[in-house]
């Protein structure tokens, strides 16, 4: 028997403020993750608390496995002594290109780089934005589309209802848990997540645990 919104054990102490809450209604609201969340109680969202890196380590996830990924950036944050936006623009590109990174990638990183550094994004005020105007201002940066700019919102802001529905593991996941394996479309993904709501990160974090043997980060 699935236990109730008041048996789920107890959350890691680096929860999100709002994970329990989110958890109890998810439970109560949708089957699926009244089966996944007590496989995994004992993790949570967690965020890395520096936005470069977060932004950065989205970018060299994109489009490749997660084991590809962090891989890659293993050997890419060994590069520079410390990585902050400054560091990053000394590096050699053919330093970057041996690490894994591809060109493009690495045009990519140079100019998140130098947002930061010219002080072209509102660092201070993104606590008070809101997460559209948030998207709208990251995708001023080369590589950052809206799916990167919803993994910031995710791992960085911690904003609770955000519904990547360009992530393939969340359509796989999708597939998987509620169609059986067959294909999802988008309007699919948010027909399932009608029942998630004010909580889809939180939906979404689990989805992606049931894929992967480690919780996803940025």
């Amino acid at each position: 028997m699935s236990p109730s919104p008041k048996e789920l054990p107890a959350l890691p102490a680096h929860a999100p403020a709002y994970w329990a809450e989110a958890c109890k209604h998810l439970v109560k609201k949708d089957r699926v993750m009244r089966r996944l969340i007590p496989q995994f109680s004992a993790e949570a969202l967690q965020t890395r608390g520096d936005p470069f890196i977060t932004l950065a380590r989205s970018i060299v996830g994109q489009q490749v496995s997660v084991k590809s990924a962090a891989s890659i950036w293993k050997r890419f944050s060994a590069l520079p002594a410390e990585m902050t936006p400054t560091q990053v623009l000394l590096l050699k590109v053919d330093d970057m290109r041996a690490a894994g990174l591809s060109a493009r990638k690495v045009d990519y990183l140079v100019d998140l780089a130098l947002h930061f550094t010219q002080g072209r994004l509102h660092v201070q005020e993104w606590a008070q934005m809101d997460d559209e105007s948030i998207i709208a201002e990251l995708t001023t940066i080369r590589g950052i589309g809206r799916w990167t700019a919803e993994m910031f919102l995710i791992f960085y802001l911690l904003r609770p209802n955000v519904l990547p529905l360009d992530d393939v593991g969340l359509l796989k996941g999708i597939s998987q848990s509620y169609f059986s394996g067959d294909p999802v479309s988008r309007s699919d993904a948010r027909e399932v997540a009608e029942a998630w709501k004010p909580w889809c990160t939180v939906a979404t974090w689990y989805i992606w645990r049931s894929l992967d043997p480690q919780p996803v980060a940025y």
